[in-house]
């Protein structure tokens, strides 16, 4: 299954996606479906290899994920729907509106991506998904983004370390090809402290939309969401009511 509902909501009017940073999880998205209203369905993509599908086959390649995904997403798209994405998921998110819409599929009505820059910019960051696991677990450790208590426990580490160095071989050989404008909103967040993603490389965001689109700054690092993710919560669901007159 590609989806976990943690408050599954058969009511709601609209639902919000939310796609997984490296080495995350639904288990990542769990603590936010207390804070969406009741209008408003949280769903948290679940990919090969980990929570709920840790035994099946990790994926490498971000051309062989997103049409699977989009399939494996199709049954649940029978309403309006948004896309949330952090680092990887950004790209992930981005692609999967692009694959909707290349094939005639519901499209979201609100792209909201956070922590990574724009794709037209080359990453800055040096390869690591090649690197011997001792390196590549002190290069994860600059990210902040992994519990001191898993970095410290080896068994959980030798389950976490193949799912990370499979998700940064994901974002490492992604190779973005132009494409045309998506025509929704988009949103994009960053940390003010996120040394990955600087405010020039977020607002140029702007170049992939021909609507609406903003840049909110918060306090943080790269994984800034993990303690501002109330507010960053409020702030979607503000501009999710901004479609609900839509919806009708």
């Amino acid at each position: 299954m590609w989806i976990v509902k943690p408050k599954p909501n058969p009511s709601a009017q609209l639902k919000l996606f939310c796609l997984p940073f490296a080495g995350g999880g639904s288990v990542s998205f769990r603590p936010w479906s207390d804070l969406v209203p009741e209008q408003i369905e949280l769903i948290a993509v679940e990919i090969p290899g980990r929570g709920r599908r840790i035994g099946e086959p990790l994926r490498r390649r971000m051309d062989y994920l997103i049409p699977d995904m989009a399939q494996g997403l199709l049954p649940e798209l029978d309403k309006p729907f948004a896309l949330f994405g952090h680092s990887m998921g950004t790209l992930l998110a981005f692609e999967l509106a692009h694959f909707l819409k290349d094939h005639q599929h519901p499209k979201p009505l609100h792209l909201f991506l956070s922590g990574r820059g724009a794709p037209h910019i080359p990453s800055r960051d040096k390869p690591i998904h090649r690197l011997a696991d001792d390196e590549f677990i002190r290069e994860i450790k600059n990210f902040n983004g992994t519990p001191k208590e898993v970095l410290e426990h080896e068994e959980l580490m030798q389950i976490v370390v193949p799912i990370l160095r499979a998700d940064f071989e994901i974002c490492e050989t992604y190779q973005f090809k132009p494409k045309l404008p998506l025509e929704i909103p988009i949103t994009v967040f960053g940390g003010l402290r996120d040394s990955g993603a600087s405010r020039e490389e977020l607002a140029a965001w702007e170049k992939h939309t021909s609507s609406e689109f903003n840049l909110r700054m918060f306090p943080g690092d790269h994984f800034f969401l993990l303690e501002h993710f109330r507010v960053l919560i409020e702030s979607m669901v503000r501009d999710l009511y901004g479609h609900f007159a839509v919806i009708g």
